[in-house]
């Protein structure tokens, strides 16, 4: 169980929902089961967001308001807008001191939110659930698998799995990030490049029982794309010119070697190298690398004439007179 001090905590379940209306009953009453059981209890509430669902799920999400009006809260998008919008939605609407995330589908089991709570209790700022035995065929854990080993290198946060929508945030991290497209299972990368530490704690996951995933391969492929993003948006934002002048060196070095092996052979030889394809590579190599420097030059003119200083979110804590 959780430390006492946690029980001054009010705590906030954002949850899309997208066709998911057998679910929504078991879920609530497994999150009010959960939390009760925690030392000397605590407050929450559950925000559910129905993004463009088609069956009853925005019903249910009614009846349940009416059953529960002082705990529960609902929220109709005009249409499905993605999972990362609808979480931003919920996160606007919340007024918990911890905010959880969770999926509707109750593979996500609400008997661990204690878990999550002992993790933020040591001081952790992000704790992400780890389906260490997920209950998924081979097809969608594999190639899971593989994206999690990626992203955990290029991004230097050690977590065994990014997708599991099942996390815990303190308030103020969720107040200095902004997410669109996939970047909600980047939220612990993006807190870590503002200093917040992040944890990971095992947790049962639950065959799925009903419905169908709204995930197939394609997820993978924009999630690659928004790791380029995420990347490019921290590590780079205030020092565009190392990646675009970066890339151009890389490019320029190869260039330089391509034109130089071909240059030996025609001194060598005294062999035509004008109408060979890998004459015209190297020379478009030269020019992607003038290209990319120049670009990371402007962009590093555009930062520091935009730069505005630091924000409030990278500040930990303030102390003595203000």
């Amino acid at each position: 169980m959780t430390s006492s001090n946690s029980s001054t905590c009010f705590l906030s379940f954002v949850i899309p929902v997208k066709d998911e209306a057998q679910t929504l009953a078991n879920l609530y009453e497994g999150i009010f089961d959960a939390v009760k059981q925690v030392d000397g209890g605590l407050s929450f509430e559950v925000i559910f967001i129905d993004d463009g669902s088609t069956d009853d799920s925005w019903k249910q999400m009614s009846r349940l308001t009416e059953q529960y009006p002082e705990t529960i809260k609902a929220i109709k998008l005009r249409r499905n807008f993605g999972k990362a919008f609808a979480l931003s939605t919920g996160f606007s609407a919340s007024s918990g001191d911890i905010i959880f995330t969770m999926d509707a589908d109750l593979q996500d089991d609400p008997a661990e939110i204690p878990k999550f709570l002992d993790k933020m209790a040591e001081g952790f700022d992000v704790v992400s659930g780890w389906k260490s035995n997920r209950q998924d065929p081979l097809s969608k854990t594999l190639p899971s698998k593989v994206f999690n080993k990626i992203t955990a290198v290029m991004t230097g946060v050690s977590l065994h799995d990014f997708n599991c929508g099942f996390k815990a945030y303190k308030k103020e991290v969720l107040e200095g990030i902004k997410i669109y497209g996939e970047l909600h299972r980047y939220i612990p990368v993006l807190a870590h490049e503002l200093g917040f530490i992040s944890a990971e704690v095992s947790i049962k996951h639950n065959k799925r029982e009903f419905g169908v995933s709204k995930y197939g391969w394609e997820r993978y492929t924009r999630g690659m794309v928004d790791l380029l993003t995420v990347l490019a948006t921290t590590r780079y934002l205030k020092k565009p010119g190392h990646l675009f002048g970066g890339l151009g060196v890389l490019a320029g070095i190869v260039g330089t070697l391509i034109l130089s092996y071909l240059g030996v052979h025609w001194l060598v030889d005294e062999s035509a190298i004008g109408t060979r394809p890998l004459f015209a590579v190297g020379i478009l190599m030269v020019i992607l690398s003038i290209q990319m420097v120049s670009i990371g030059v402007l962009a590093e003119l555009i930062t520091r004439h935009n730069d505005r200083g630091p924000s409030d979110s990278a500040i930990a804590e303030k102390r003595g007179c203000h």
